[in-house]
């Protein structure tokens, strides 16, 4: 890391199967207008009904000229894999995590980061103006066009040992995270041992002991049923990370601007119908894995955000990088003053 690029995180707060996919996804009849899409989330899931609302619209929209066929539940792949196919056309539409983005577009670090964010209601207002854009404007020189954010919701870590109070209890836990530099650093900061592993293999790791536990939002724990195994939830909440919808690049130059403008306005408004939903499921999640009996525990997160500052500094490395970030806690800090974001929020 170059030295003049340097920034913390204290710094800041205190101013202010791939080739199967493709063959998959190429077989698929490429009717008028009708476009696929990817998802890894089962196809009850929030982001999955968000994407078929937006084919909906679509559709209504264009007098059925176009439309989009969502492939849930990894049909075509993981998200590494989707999203190679997608920047070469194979997929039309694609719902990932940001996280898998971080080592392909620097712009996607930023809303990556632990602590960055201190509620979901934080999350949304920065995502959704000025600072959203220009991330999802950075997409289209990896190949993909940044439609919109969706909600993610706040991740916790959860296991099969014991409750998490405060970093130390994290020692030599092994806890599963997605293939991102950025969260092993992150996890092994707090002195856990981050092992990079499939989200569709947690779930037997956890039963047989491979992995200690893992970390992720209410509706992932419940809907993969990890709470079956793990029954510790602490509520750490170190990430806000959002989801996103891209478009093929390869995709979007075929179209028309006017059916691009089309495909633009139709991602927006499936992001509140989005929230919606989330928001329910969030709420229907905890209440279920409450009532199972699985404890949960509150967290003072101020001394596992201490511990990020050389995460920080590790990945904030252009100019461009702690700009957005800047401006994220600069918001953040405003929304507290304003009493517009509290802890409730964040769940």
């Amino acid at each position: 890391m170059k030295q003049n690029f340097s920034i913390s995180r204290r710094r800041l707060i205190a101013g202010g199967a791939a080739s199967v996919g493709l063959a998959l996804a190429g077989c698929q009849p490429r009717l008028s207008g009708l476009f696929t899409g990817a998802d890894t989330h089962p196809g009850d899931y929030p982001t999955v009904q968000a994407v078929e609302h937006m084919g909906r619209l679509l559709s209504d929209r264009s007098g059925g000229r176009m439309g989009i066929k969502v492939f849930a539940g990894s049909q075509l792949g993981n998200e590494r894999d989707t999203l190679e196919i997608t920047a070469f056309g194979g997929i039309d539409f694609n719902r990932v995590n940001l996280a898998p983005l971080n080592s392909v577009e620097p712009m996607t670090i930023p809303p990556s980061l632990p602590f960055i964010f201190q509620s979901v209601t934080h999350m949304r207002s920065a995502l959704d103006g000025p600072i959203g854009d220009e991330i999802l404007t950075a997409m289209e020189n990896q190949g993909y066009i940044g439609l919109c954010f969706y909600d993610s919701g706040a991740r916790s870590i959860y296991n099969t040992r014991r409750a998490i109070r405060t970093p130390d209890d994290m020692r030599g836990l092994k806890l599963r995270v997605p293939s991102s530099d950025l969260y092993l650093a992150m996890l092994n900061a707090l002195g856990a041992n981050a092992v990079p592993m499939p989200f569709d293999e947690v779930y037997q790791s956890l039963a047989q002991g491979v992995i200690d536990g893992a970390e992720n939002n209410w509706p992932s724990f419940e809907s993969a049923r990890h709470y079956e195994v793990a029954r510790y939830m602490s509520l750490t909440q170190h990430l806000f990370t959002p989801e996103i919808l891209l478009m093929s690049k390869v995709s979007w130059d075929k179209l028309s601007g006017d059916d691009q403008q089309m495909i633009r306005q139709a991602a927006r408004d499936s992001v509140p119908y989005m929230r919606k939903l989330w928001d329910q499921r969030v709420t229907d999640s905890r209440s279920r894995i409450i009532a199972s009996g699985v404890e949960v525990n509150d967290v003072d997160t101020a001394p596992f955000a201490e511990k990020m500052e050389t995460v920080w500094d590790q990945f904030l490395i252009t100019p461009q990088q702690q700009d957005i970030a800047q401006r994220i806690v600069t918001l953040g800090k405003e929304m507290a003053a304003a009493g517009t974001t509290n802890k409730e929020m964040a769940e």
